[in-house]
Parts: structure tokens; sequence; C-alpha cells
């Protein structure tokens, strides 16, 4: 009999845009996302949603991610910023 293959391992995302520092609902959502992928044993990822550059603020992804450090939330993987993927 064949074996199941396994469910795919859970990954939750925070996706901020770089309009301006980090303000608290945002942050309670990074928080959240981080909460259940720690709970399900899986991975947190965040993925800089930069694909607006009128209304993109020099500077704020740099310290929106040294926002979310500050409260222990880091990505497990490299942060992804959306306007390097355009190819994809």
């Amino acid at each position: 009999m064949p074996s199941t293959p396994p469910a795919p391992a859970y990954r939750g995302r925070f996706a901020p845009s770089p309009t301006g520092p980090l303000h608290f609902g945002s942050l309670l959502a990074a928080f959240g996302s981080w909460l259940l992928a720690r709970h399900a044993g899986g991975q947190w990822l965040v993925r800089v949603e930069d694909l607006d550059p009128p209304r993109e603020v020099p500077g704020a992804a740099d310290l929106q991610l040294a926002t979310l450090a500050a409260f222990g939330l880091e990505s497990d993987l490299p942060v992804v910023r959306q306007s390097r993927r355009q190819h994809l």
C-alpha cells in the first residue's frame, strides 16, 4: 500500500508596504502570523511589497524590518522584495 506524502509545511507570511513606519496594527498582524507559524512548527516569512514607487518612503522598509527585529520577529528565510521578483 503506497504511503501518503506528508502535508506541506506551514508557512506564515507578513507583507508590509514600505509607505512609512510600521504601525501598531501591522505589528499585531505580524505577531499573529508569527505565532501561528510557530504553533504549527512552520516557517515565518517576510515579503516587502515595494511595487508602488510613488507611495514608497525611502528607508521605510529597513525601518519596518528593524521594528520587527526589535520585537524578535525575524524572517526564517531571507526577506523577499517584490520589486526584485518582477521576472517571476
